[in-house]
């Protein structure tokens, strides 16, 4: 049991099922592994008001409220690429508050978000688009004795990372394919057709 965490309504109500019977409060912590400062408290508490619930406001409170969670989600979603660490330097800034790495990871996925391994897709205007649209429907019926006949030239590419890593990114789970969540590179070109060969049927 976590410290500062309430006792679960069910554990409770072990402890006084056992608590009627007879059993001693030092045996009660003993077989349900818990203090015997907590199982006094708890007790009391039925002895005095005759319920078990949980008070109000009992527990630990969280650091971030709701609002707090909104910003850092906002944030999230704008960085997709920053790292866990720059996220709670922003946060500490922004919320004025003393925040752990571990508390900022905790509250990340608290807002449903996640760091996963960005996928890597090449990064490409409209223009280039456009061409390899046009390029496509151009060729779309030729054969495959016709695409034998193809000269290619060597095929080279430069990859170039966007952001400061580029390699992980942050996001929920339906956002795998959000073109903003790949890990972009840029290729120059990745091949360039320079022309067919001469068929041997018209040339002996």
């Amino acid at each position: 049991m976590g410290r500062g965490s309430p006792i679960p309504p069910m554990l409770r109500r072990k402890i006084v099922e056992q608590y009627q019977k007879g059993v001693s409060q030092r045996k009660i912590a003993k077989s349900l592994k818990l203090s015997s400062s907590t199982v006094h408290n708890i007790i009391q508490r039925f002895r005095e008001s005759g319920t078990i619930s949980v008070r109000k406001g009992q527990g630990r409170k969280t650091i971030l409220d709701a609002r707090d969670l909104r910003a850092l989600r906002r944030h999230c979603i704008t960085y997709r690429n920053a790292t866990v660490m720059e996220i709670t330097t922003w946060a500490q800034e922004y919320f004025q508050k003393t925040l752990s790495v571990n508390t900022i990871h905790r509250a990340i996925r608290r807002c449903r978000l996640k760091l996963y391994r960005s996928k890597k897709k090449p990064y490409l205007n409209m223009i280039q688009k456009r061409r390899r649209f046009l390029w496509a429907k151009a060729h779309l019926k030729w054969t495959v004795a016709k695409w034998k006949t193809v000269l290619w030239s060597d095929k080279s590419k430069f990859e170039v990372l966007f952001g400061k890593l580029g390699r992980h990114v942050i996001r929920t789970k339906e956002d795998k394919d959000n073109p903003s969540c790949y890990q972009r590179s840029v290729q120059k070109p990745a091949s360039l057709m320079l022309g067919t060969l001469p068929s041997r049927e018209n040339h002996p």
